[in-house]
C-alpha cells in the first residue's frame, strides 16, 4: 500500500509539512499549489528535498474552470496551464489535478468538454504529464463522477483519467458501485477524506468539516472496496480540508493522518478477506482491569475510597504506588507521578491477547510506554492515548497477574462494584484524533452521542465502548474558549442507596445538588414522595427512560478528578445526561466558592 497526502491538510509552511508527511511514513504528497507559491524555495529546491526524504510528487492540484466554456476563456485557460506545465517540470510532478468548472463554465454540453479537455490532455502530453480529472459535488454542470467519467471516456487520451475522491461522491449520496466500470488503469488518482453527517450547503462542509478516515460517518471501508476491484493500483491520498488540522501541530497531525490511512486500509481488508494491508485482529476489551490516578500526595483520595467502602489491597513493592479494590474495581493511586494536582494518568483493559494488541498498536503508530519494572513484576505492554492518558493491556486476570505484586493490604472489602465507565476530556483540536485512537487502538466502537448545556456552553459527549458494553469510555469535547471539563471514574454497584448511607456515615461529602433540581424531578417523573425524599437526602441523582433506571451521585472534584457511583436498573443504557447540567454547574459554583 503505497500512502500520500495533500499539503492543504497540515499547518505550516511547505517545507515543514514535507518534513512531517516524511517523519510520520508517507511514501509521497499532493503538493497544493497555494503551498508551493507561498514558499521561498524553488521548484527546484522542493524537488530535491522531496528527493532527501524519501517523498514521490504524486500530483499537483488544483487546476480549476477549463471545461465548458467559450473559445477565448479556453484559450486563456491553456495559457494558465503552460504556465502551471513548467512548475510541474520544475517540482518533479507529472499528475496535475482538474477540477469541474464551477466558476465560469457556460455550455453545458459533454462533446465540449470533452474536447476541451482533450486539447489540454494533447498540451500537457508535450511535457510528459497526465490530467486527473475529478468531479466536484458543487460543479456547475460536472457533479457526479460517473459522468465525469463518460467525458473522459468521450475525450479518448491516454493522459487523461479520472481523479475520484470520497467526498465528492459519498457527500451527495452517489452510489460508488459504479467505480467498478471504470477501468482500473484509467483512475488516476484517489482521494480520500471521511465527514460527519451535516445538513449544510456541500461546498461549507467541504472546506471545513472532512475528517480522517475512521472519524466521520462515511462508508469508506465499501468506498475503498469499489475502487480497489476497480484495479486501481495507485497511492492511497488524504485530501481533508479542516479548521482544526490546519491549526494543530504538523508532526503530530500528519502521524494522526498516516494512522487513519492504516486503519482503513486494515478495515477493508478484514471486510473483504483480503490480506494486503490487513494488521493482527483487533483485541476486543473483556475488561477494565483498574483504573490509575497519578499525582504528587494523593492522601485524600485513600480517604475518599475508605468511605466509599473500597479497601487497602497494599502498597507496590518497588514503587510510591497503592492499590484500592472493592470487587472487580481496582484504582491505583500513584505518587511517581510528579504532578502535584491529582489526575487520570492510566487505565487497563482486559484482552485475549495482550502482545497482539501491543503488536497492532505499534502498527498503527501509537507511541509506545515505558515503565520501569523489577524481576518478578509482570510488564504490561502499553501506548499513550493523543492526551498523555496511557492504556495497558493484560490478558491474565489480575489477581493472578500484577495484583500480588501490593503487600501489606487488608482483607477484601464488603462492598461489590465494577468501573462502569470511565469518562475523558478533550480540547477541540485533540479530540477527532483521540475517537480515531480509541477505535483503531484501543479497538472500542462508536456509540451514542449528546450535547451538553453547560456553564461554558455545550459539551459534546461521543461514547467510546466494547461490543458487551462491558468497557464504556464517553469522551467530552469542550467548547474551544471552555476549560478542559474535569475527567472522572464511575463505579457501578448493585444498591446505590445503600452506598450513599454507608457513605456518609463514614464522613464522605456529597457534590451537593440544588434543591431546584428535585423540584423539576417532581414534574418530570411525578416519584413516590419518598423515594423523592431519599433522593434529596442523599444528593442523589435520577434518570429514567423506556428501557429503566439510572440512580447516581458524585463526589467533590480532587484537583482534576471525581468519582462517580451508578445503580442501573433494568435495562438502562445511559449515563444520566439530563443531569449532567446540574452536575456542571454544581462544580463550577464549588469552584467559584473555593
Amino acid at each position: 500500500m503505497r500512502t500520500s497526502i495533500a499539503t492543504v491538510c497540515l499547518s505550516g509552511g511547505l517545507v515543514e509539512k514535507l518534513h512531517a508527511c516524511a517523519a510520520a511514513g508517507f511514501d509521497g504528497v499532493e503538493i497544493m499549489d497555494a503551498d508551493l507559491v507561498g514558499a521561498y524555495e524553488s521548484p527546484e529546491e522542493i524537488r530535491e528535498l522531496c528527493r532527501r526524504l524519501g517523498l514521490t510528487v504524486e500530483m499537483f492540484q488544483p487546476f480549476r474552470d477549463v471545461e465548458g466554456v467559450d473559445d477565448a476563456t479556453f484559450a486563456q485557460s491553456l495559457r494558465r496551464a503552460e504556465a502551471k506545465f513548467e512548475v510541474m517540470e520544475r517540482v518533479g510532478a507529472d499528475l496535475l489535478l482538474v477540477c469541474s468548472n464551477v466558476a465560469t463554465a457556460t455550455v453545458d454540453d459533454d462533446a465540449v468538454a470533452a474536447a476541451q479537455l482533450g486539447a489540454l490532455a494533447d498540451a500537457a502530453a508535450a511535457h510528459g504529464i497526465r490530467i486527473a480529472y475529478e468531479a466536484l459535488a458543487w460543479g456547475r454542470y460536472v457533479d457526479d463522477y460517473r459522468r465525469a467519467w463518460r467525458i473522459v471516456e468521450q475525450a479518448d487520451r491516454p493522459n487523461l483519467g479520472v481523479c475520484l475522491d470520497s467526498f465528492h461522491i459519498l457527500s451527495r449520496g452517489h452510489d460508488p458501485s459504479g467505480i467498478e466500470e471504470i477501468p482500473g488503469d484509467r483512475i488516476f488518482f484517489l482521494q480520500l477524506a471521511d465527514a460527519p453527517e451535516l445538513d449544510m450547503d456541500l461546498l461549507s462542509w467541504s472546506r471545513h468539516h472532512r475528517l480522517f478516515p475512521g472519524e466521520g460517518a462515511f462508508d469508506l471501508t465499501g468506498f475503498l472496496s469499489h475502487v480497489l476491484r476497480a484495479g486501481y493500483a495507485g497511492p492511497l491520498s488524504l485530501e481533508v480540508f479542516n479548521d482544526t488540522f490546519r491549526q494543530t501541530d504538523v508532526t503530530r497531525t500528519a502521524a494522526h493522518a498516516r494512522r487513519s490511512l492504516t486503519w482503513l486500509a486494515d478495515r477493508t481488508a478484514h471486510a473483504r478477506g483480503w490480506d494486503d494491508g490487513r494488521l493482527g485482529d483487533a483485541q476486543e476489551a473483556r475488561r477494565i482491569d483498574f483504573v490509575e490516578v497519578g499525582g504528587a500526595d494523593l492522601r485524600e483520595l485513600d480517604e475518599l475510597l475508605d468511605q466509599l467502602g473500597f479497601s487497602f489491597r497494599g502498597r507496590h513493592r518497588s514503587k510510591a504506588v497503592r492499590l484500592w479494590a472493592a470487587g472487580d474495581a481496582r484504582v491505583i493511586l500513584n505518587e511517581e507521578v510528579r504532578d502535584a494536582t491529582p489526575v487520570l494518568t492510566a487505565f487497563g483493559l482486559g484482552v485475549d491477547d495482550a502482545r497482539a494488541a501491543a503488536d497492532r498498536a505499534a502498527a498503527l503508530g501509537a507511541p509506545k510506554v515505558f515503565r520501569r519494572t523489577y524481576a518478578g513484576e509482570r510488564e504490561l505492554p502499553a501506548v499513550a492515548a493523543p492526551d498523555g492518558t496511557q492504556v495497558y493491556w493484560d490478558d491474565v486476570a489480575a489477581a493472578a497477574s500484577w495484583a500480588g505484586e501490593f503487600e501489606g493490604g487488608g482483607p477484601a472489602a464488603p462492598l461489590v462494584a465494577s468501573v462502569d465507565h470511565i469518562n475523558v476530556a478533550y480540547a477541540w483540536q485533540d479530540f477527532d484524533e483521540a475517537v480515531l485512537f480509541m477505535s483503531s487502538v484501543a479497538a472500542l466502537h462508536t456509540d451514542s452521542t449528546a450535547e451538553v448545556p453547560g456553564p461554558h456552553g455545550l459539551v459534546r459527549s461521543q461514547v467510546m465502548r466494547s461490543l458487551d458494553g462491558v468497557v464504556r469510555v464517553p469522551m467530552n469535547l469542550a467548547p474551544p474558549t471552555a476549560p478542559l471539563p474535569t475527567r472522572h471514574v464511575a463505579f457501578r454497584v448493585d444498591d446505590v442507596v445503600a452506598v450513599a448511607r454507608a457513605a456518609r456515615a463514614r464522613g464522605l461529602r456529597f457534590l451537593p445538588v440544588p434543591g431546584n433540581y428535585y423540584d423539576d424531578l417532581a414534574a418530570r417523573f411525578d416519584p413516590d414522595p419518598g423515594w423523592l425524599e431519599t433522593l434529596r437526602g442523599l444528593d442523589l441523582l435520577y434518570d429514567r427512560d423506556e428501557a429503566g433506571e439510572f440512580v447516581h451521585f458524585y463526589t467533590h472534584t480532587f484537583g482534576g478528578v471525581f468519582l462517580e457511583v451508578v445503580e442501573r436498573r433494568a435495562g438502562y443504557e445511559g449515563y444520566g445526561a439530563a443531569n449532567a447540567p446540574v452536575r456542571l454547574s454544581a462544580q463550577r459554583e464549588l469552584d467559584r466558592r473555593g
